[in-house]
């Protein structure tokens, strides 16, 4: 390859090689990035000691491969080797991982969707069955213990069903950055006010507005995620406070407070991920559908701020969220 080819290839954030006669006679700086500096003027069997990808860089005909562990030991590559002389060949590597960790988010998504309905909807089948026999239909008391149950499982799937449309909404707008202006403190105690029933949800401000760049609908949805888990969670007729803080480093910090039994530390590096639940029979007992937390997690980071979970056994949880304060 003369200088002009090689110049290009330089230029490349695709790592690139050239090999000759099984010899690394040239690598860019991606490529000794990924590999080290040190494979320029190794052999090829050395610089990459991976049998598959080597056995596709001095076959006669070239052609692809794809390889593990290249960079980290979880990772997937291609390499592609284009024969470009009778002792030359052009060697590209591709980073699949991103591409294959997507993929297999997706397929779990689906999976994991698809057994929380499925869940529901085998009772509503199977009561359904049971009430359509006409000794169980005639007896009243059992009849409308049946449908009740029916509703609640019908019920299940519908916040299930509005929670994957949600969230289905905020990734398609996660690249747009909101730009109206919302004022936290008065939504703060707007959501606040949602919440009449059961325990007390408390506001206190240390400021009287909290102005930042946001899309209000979204923002009034995490609030009311947190204060509903906090809710759900909380000892029974406990307190929950939510607290909006702005500082003078540019951000606003709100956090919502109960006093419930925690989350165990193991469980807490995981519960923004979808359908991850701590306590898999209590949240579906008081009707989580495991997608709230992940909702909020979504919202926030568009909000280009920070969520964070702090929780001790048997002392509460603590939900915070920064945003940046709106510079006029």
């Amino acid at each position: 390859m003369n200088s002009e080819g090689v110049h290009l290839l330089e230029h490349l954030q695709t790592p690139a090689m050239m090999i000759a006669r099984g010899q690394v006679r040239f690598a860019n700086a991606a490529a000794q990035s990924l590999l080290g500096a040190h494979i320029v003027g190794q052999d090829v069997r050395i610089a990459i000691r991976e049998p598959r990808a080597v056995a596709t860089i001095l076959s006669q005909e070239g052609g692809r491969a794809q390889v593990k562990g290249l960079s980290t030991g979880g990772s997937m590559w291609e390499v592609d080797c284009k024969i470009i002389g009778p002792h030359e060949r052009l060697v590209s590597l591709y980073d699949l991982s991103e591409r294959i960790s997507v993929a297999k988010s997706h397929a779990d998504f689906v999976a994991n969707a698809s057994h929380e309905l499925r869940t529901p909807l085998a009772s509503v089948i199977g009561y359904c069955e049971t009430l359509m026999n006409p000794k169980a239909g005639n007896d009243e008391a059992l009849r409308n213990r049946f449908l009740g149950t029916i509703r609640h499982e019908a019920q299940r799937m519908q916040s299930l069903i509005s929670d994957l449309m949600s969230l289905s909404r905020i990734e398609a707008v996660k690249h747009e950055v909101p730009s109206d202006t919302v004022d936290m403190v008065a939504l703060a105690h707007e959501v606040a006010g949602e919440f009449r029933d059961g325990a007390k949800v408390a506001v206190r401000e240390n400021c009287r507005e909290a102005l930042v760049a946001g899309d209000r609908g979204q923002l009034s949805q995490v609030l009311r995620n947190l204060i509903d888990n906090s809710r759900k969670y909380a000892r029974p007729d406990g307190p929950v406070e939510v607290a909006v803080e702005a500082a003078s480093t540019g951000w606003v910090l709100v956090t919502v407070r109960d006093e419930g039994e925690g989350i165990p530390p193991e469980h807490l590096p995981r519960v923004t991920e979808r359908f991850y639940r701590a306590d898999t029979s209590r949240s579906r007992a008081v009707g989580g559908t495991g997608l709230g937390l992940s909702i909020v997690k979504h919202i926030v980071e568009r909000h280009r701020g920070r969520f964070d979970l702090e929780s001790r056994p048997g002392r509460g949880t603590t939900a915070s969220l920064m945003l940046p304060l709106r510079k006029d």
